[in-house]
This record gives C-alpha cells, structure tokens and sequence, in this order.
C-alpha cells in the first residue's frame, strides 16, 4: 500500500525537475569557479562566494540523497544506478571545481578573515565555519593536490560500492526450516527474527547460513576491506595527522584519548556481560554458543506488534518529550516519510536520510516484532533530530555531525524499553523487556567498542607497514570475541568471518560513536524520565543545534562530559543494575 512506501517526488516532482537543477549546479559551479583569485578581494566577494557555494552544495545534496534513495528502494534498477552514478559524477565535479576556496582562504591569517568579519555583518553567520577551516589548515593539501584527490574521490570509494553490491544485491542465502518445519527464505531483514527463536535449531541454522555466505566470500570480501584501510592510511599520511585514527576523530574535534578510554573502560567491565552471559546459561541449561547469545530467555512468547500498533506505542513512550515532539513525530509517519517492509533487492538495515527543505526519510524492514518497534522509533529518533536541525538552522550547521547522530535515536529506544517494562505487572513480561535492553546495550556498547578496537587494530598494522592478510583479519576478530566472551559463551570457530557483514567498517572509525551515543542517551533519558525541570527544552534545543558547536560541548549543554572515565562508567553501572534487577526476578522465578 502507498502509505507504506516513500513519495520521493517530495524531493524532485519529476524528471524534468531533478535534470534542471543538474543544469543549476554545473551553472553555480561555472559561477564559483570566477571568483578564483578574487574570494578575499573585499567582504562583498568573501560573501558572494560563500552564499552560492552553500546554495549549491545544497542542491547538491538534495540530488544525492534523492539519487542513493531511489537506488536503494530497488538496487537492482538500471535507471536508479544511473541516477547514483549521476549524482557521483555532479559531486565530484563540485568538489575538484571548488578545491580552491579552502587554501584560498587559508592563504591569509585568521585575523585578516575575523577584521573582514567585523566589518561585515552578513559574514558573523560563517564565522564558525571560519574558524573550523583554520583549525583544518595544517591537514589541507595545496589547491592542486585537493583537485587531485576530490577528482578520484570516486574512485577511493570502489571497495565501499562494491561491498555495498555484494551484500544487498548479489546476497543469497540459504534457506532454512522455521519453529514449524517449514522453508522459508532466510534475509538479512529477517535474520534478526531467527537469530532470536526459542528453537535452538532455527538461532543455529540461521547463524550458519549467514555466516556461510561471508566465509564464501571471505577472499574477495577481505581484499575489498584491506583497500579500504590502505585508502584510509594513504589520506591519512598525505594529509599529515599521526595516525588513521587521529585523521579518523579530528573531524569532529575528538582526541584519541577518548576512543582509547572508551576501550580501556569497557575491557574493565567485561565481567559484567560475562555475568549476564552466565544467567542466560543457566536458563538453557548449559553454556551458550555464538548464535544463542540473542534469545531472549523470557518464558514469554515472541510479541506480534503491527506497523501500526508500533507507531501507538512509540508515541506513548516518547509522551516525556511533549506535544510539539509527538505532533511533528506523527506528521512525518503519515507523510509518506517512512518506507515500511521488505522488498527484494531493497537496500538491508534500517536508516534515515534527508536534505534541507525536504522532510527526513527512514527505510524500515518492518517484521512485528518487538525489535522492529525499536527500529521504528531508533530510526524516527535520527528523523527528528534531522527535523529540527533543519527548522532552526542555517544550512551550513543544519548538518549536525555523526558523533551526536546516535543519540537522540537511542533516547527514544530507552524511553520505549522504559515504557514497555514498567507498564506491565506480568514477571515474564518484566524479564523479556529487561532482557531487550541488556541486549540492546551488549549490541550497541559492548559490540561496537569490540569493533572499534577491530578497526584500530587493523588500521594501526597498516599504519605501521605491516601485512595484511584474511587470516589476520579473522583471527584478529575472533580473539576479540574470546576476550569479550569467554569462558562465559563457547567462541564458535566460524565467528572470526563475522567482521566481513558489518558494513560500516567501509566507513571508519564510525562504530564507537554508537557506544558514546548510548552512554549519552542513557544520562538524557534518565532526565527526561524524571522530569528534571528545564530539561526537555534543554533536549529540543540541542536537537535543534545541528553544527553549530564542536559535538562535545553542545553535550556538556546537557551536562554530559564523555572526557571523563566516570561518565563511560556511570553508562556501565546502568548495565549492572539491570543485571542485578533481572537476576532478582529469576531467583523469584526460582531459575
């Protein structure tokens, strides 16, 4: 049905329009390209040259995210792989045209740009963005070097393509036999849905056949990841930043100490998901494997939740966050904003994108179950942040960085597992929704600070010269799940390819943030929760900040200082209680 499905043509109504404002960009950029030379003659050029490079990469961006969604509905189409390699083309070209405004612009001291500034009040927007390229100088290339690498942007991003075409499209896997003994057809929308049965057989047939399709492809997989990881050390050796993982983190003023302690302090509380692990052993009765690591040991059936019953309870969940939140919420769940179910060669996950002056999307794979509730109101969480981000900012900072991407998505899974378990007096019920959360927490912190140092590890070989081979890239996985595992859970041989289906190694050094964005969310929701007086409006503001400060002090806003080790361990201490409140209602249980 329609209202399942995105209306694209709310970005472009047709064709026609998507191929004239092709011709409005190639016309801005010849435009741009006339003040080479001249950007720091007087304000009004300074001005000029900002204002229609915005306005462009504006459009620019509108065509891309309208291209890449076109092609992700149905990856398989001709026409939308056309319009994704249209929508390269025009961002390549823009960005090798206009590689000469960053070192023009550094081409003077900072005080010459702040007195141009000050003598101009139509500049005092840019000021920020002013200072951030000054804060990047010593890591931009000269103007033909930038031409350079902008020119074969395209083709750096080969392993991520083709990796994004082996694992939508040509994906196959093998069929399997359900709780009834039926075939169906195993997915990676329905994957998760196996991969929780109450059936040891389905989690196990499941986990083969995903895990077969990647050790099957592992040559080719893993010689696509190693050139990802040498593009990222080559950029970063041009560029000068010490290691990968600073060039990785600078972007958004982050120093390598905090990935390091965010690693160093989960490594201290391992024996917290040991623990957790041991009481999941007892209710099986024996030790977990790999793929028994994500049923929910609740003696309570797998919950039928439709779209629609989805949408009632994200809204009663997220009632704290005030009217204007849940008016705007509904606005975009009935506007054709959401792209519902799975359908064939539709792009896997979930996700959400958008461009300003054009509502957020989110693409579900819907399955009525309780986790695709949490999807629904994770990837809404990312939708209105979007939202309001592009209300109440100027395009340059609407955009807000990936750092605080994760944050209001998870707030909204908290506060649904919040309302899930205390609006219910049933024992099973309470077990089964504390059991969705420390899984969700083990998902998002435990197992992305495991990748994390995956890809630190990784790319520090490389940093330092040293061969990268598919046996080090699986060994070097399958040590870290013993590390965090062990001896709690059997470490399954076959889980050293698991590495090769997560795709956001493609973008690196990315993972961590989920786990900052969790530890964050839970001290925002904890707030929200108990209604602390100015709060939520403290909440929306920040919602409505985009970029317009470096991501660690629009947190320290809210009161949140992820510098420091006891805000990562408060994050851990929520984890504890919630084991211990579950062991409580086993005992009552007598498991």
């Amino acid at each position: 049905m329609e209202k399942y499905n995105w209306d694209l043509t709310k970005i472009f109504k047709d064709e026609k329009e998507y191929l004239d404002t092709l011709n409005t960009i190639k016309n801005n950029i010849k435009e741009i390209i006339n003040y080479k030379g001249k950007i720091l003659s007087n304000s009004d050029n300074l001005f000029s040259l900002l204002e229609l490079d915005s306005e462009t990469d504006k459009l620019i961006t509108k065509v891309y995210v309208y291209s890449y969604l076109s092609y992700y509905s149905n990856t398989a189409n001709s026409k939308y792989q056309e319009y994704k390699e249209q929508a390269n083309d025009i961002y390549n070209s823009y960005a090798s045209c206009t590689s000469f405004i960053t070192p023009e612009i550094q081409s003077v001291s900072l005080d010459e740009i702040n007195k141009m500034i000050d003598s101009d009040n139509r500049l005092l927007k840019y000021r920020f963005m002013i200072l951030e390229i000054f804060r990047l100088k010593k890591h931009i290339l000269s103007e033909k070097e930038e031409s350079l690498i902008k020119n074969i942007s395209s083709v750096l991003n080969t392993s991520d393509e083709a990796y994004t075409a082996l694992n939508n499209t040509d994906i196959v896997l093998s069929n399997i036999k359900d709780e009834n003994n039926n075939s169906v057809k195993l997915t990676a929308s329905n994957y998760s849905k196996y991969i929780k049965s109450s059936n040891e057989r389905v989690r196990k047939d499941a986990f083969d056949s995903m895990i077969s399709f990647y050790k099957n492809h592992i040559n080719t997989i893993s010689q696509l990841y190693i050139g990802s990881v040498k593009k990222d050390c080559k950029i970063s050796e041009i560029r000068k930043y010490n290691s990968t993982l600073e060039a990785g983190l600078y972007g958004d003023n982050i120093s390598t100490n905090l990935y390091n302690t965010l690693i160093k302090v989960t490594d201290n509380n391992l024996n917290l998901i040991k623990e957790y692990y041991d009481i999941k052993s007892r209710v099986l009765k024996r030790k977990l494997h790999m793929y028994d690591t994500y049923y929910n040991i609740a003696s309570c059936d797998e919950k039928n939740i439709s779209y629609e019953e989805g949408v009632e309870l994200s809204n009663k969940a997220l009632e704290v966050l005030g009217s204007d939140y849940i008016d705007k919420f509904n606005y975009l769940i009935n506007n054709n904003c959401v792209d519902v179910y799975p359908k064939d060669n539709k792009r896997s996950g979930a996700y959400e994108w958008g461009c300003y002056e054009c509502n957020p999307y989110v693409s579900l794979n819907y399955e009525n179950n309780v986790d695709s509730v949490s999807t629904l109101i994770h990837e809404m969480g990312h939708a209105m942040h979007t939202y309001y981000s592009n209300k109440n900012q100027e395009y340059i900072y609407a955009n807000y960085p990936i750092f605080l991407a994760e944050i209001a998505s998870t707030v909204n899974e908290i506060l649904l597992s919040e309302y899930m378990f205390n609006n219910t007096n049933n024992i099973d019920d309470k077990i089964y929704y504390l059991v969705e959360f420390l899984d969700k927490f083990k998902a998002t912190v435990y197992r992305q600070v495991m990748f994390a140092e995956f890809e630190s590890i990784i790319h520090d070989k490389c940093d330092k010269n040293e061969p990268l081979t598919k046996e080090i890239l699986c060994d070097t996985y399958y040590k870290l799940n013993v590390k965090h595992f062990s001896p709690s859970v059997i470490v399954d041989d076959d889980i050293k390819y698991e590495w090769a289906r997560i795709p956001h190694f493609y973008n690196s050094f990315y993972v961590y943030k989920y786990a900052t964005g969790f530890i964050s969310a839970l001290v925002i929701a904890e707030k929200l929760i108990n209604k602390e007086p100015g709060f939520k409006e403290k909440y929306i503001e920040f919602l409505s900040s985009g970029s317009s400060d470096y991501p660690l002090e629009l947190l320290k806003k809210l009161g949140i200082d992820l510098t420091l080790e006891s805000t990562i361990n408060d994050g851990f201490k929520v984890f504890e209680d919630k084991v211990n409140l579950l062991k409580k209602y086993m005992d009552e249980k007598g498991v």
